[in-house]
């Protein structure tokens, strides 16, 4: 185990790696960030470090239980033999949480990683009790289709990922292979696919019970609004609101804003008065 300070924290940041899982063992690595009640990040495909920074904010500012795992195949991490989808990977978090015993937990996800946290919470694990999608990728949308990012160099990416043009890009991948993507992103193309989609998953959001806050950053290049908007209205007992001045980070680019957008802190500018709810009828 290794243990690492942190400026103002209760308690020392922690960093373990779990083997999770019976039947296929996976090696999951996971920052925890341990303050009170249990919150579970999900990162993208900019890996963990594009969460790192959001997750010591919810820790310091909430007194919670903060995990920050990293996908098996991220940052140097082991890929895990047998968890080639993102249902693979959702049912690897799902015992992890069993195995940390841990309840009333809330998911976080951003990009790739709020398709993934729709999957775990349709799995519908007692110990899950609220989710939040953060400019999720992996639904199909009529007429919004998330942007191609085949091809495209990371400077053309990052000119789609944000509001600003001065926002730094925090990575966890430090290689830059010059032919052929990233381990990092030959992880992601493991995980989601070429076209990181599942025609199934709008259809499938029905099945969450559990209630979510869908947040979208207005100015996002990857994703659009009305594909936000989509994967609220897809969810049965769900909350959309949208982030000004934001793009596909918002965690990166504005987490003052994202944090009080999922804290309900009411009337900060930055978050738009566009914010609709679903409720179940009876």
């Amino acid at each position: 185990m290794n243990t690492s300070a942190t400026a103002g924290a209760l308690r020392p940041n922690r960093t373990r790696t779990l083997t999770v899982g019976a039947n296929r063992p996976a090696l999951v690595t996971v920052e925890c960030r341990d303050r009170g009640r249990p919150f579970v990040l999900l990162h993208g495909g900019g890996g963990p470090a594009s969460m790192a920074g959001f997750a010591d904010l919810l820790a310091e500012r909430t007194h919670s239980h903060v995990l920050l795992p990293t996908h098996p195949g991220f940052a140097g991490t082991a890929i895990a033999d047998g968890v080639d989808s993102v249902r693979d990977l959702a049912a690897v978090y799902i015992a992890m949480l069993d195995q940390l015993a841990l309840v009333d937990v809330t998911l976080i996800g951003n990009s790739f990683g709020g398709w993934l946290a729709a999957e775990m919470a349709l799995l519908d694990s007692p110990r899950v009790s609220g989710l939040v999608i953060v400019d999720g990728i992996g639904i199909e949308v009529a007429g919004h289709p998330m942007l191609d990012v085949r091809g495209l160099s990371p400077e053309q990416i990052r000119a789609h990922s944000f509001h600003a043009t001065d926002v730094a890009s925090p990575s966890s991948d430090e290689s830059s292979p010059p032919h052929g993507p990233s381990p990092d992103v030959r992880s992601l193309i493991r995980y989601a696919g070429e076209t990181m989609c599942d025609k199934t998953l709008l259809e499938r959001l029905a099945g969450i019970e559990i209630p979510a806050h869908v947040i979208w950053g207005e100015s996002d290049g990857i994703v659009d609004v009305e594909y936000g908007k989509a994967y609220a209205d897809a969810i049965e007992v769900s909350t959309f609101t949208l982030l000004r001045a934001t793009g596909h980070l918002p965690q990166v680019e504005t987490p003052e804003e994202l944090l009080g957008a999922m804290l309900d802190l009411g009337s900060d500018p930055a978050v738009s008065d566009v914010s609709s709810t679903n409720a179940p009828t009876r």
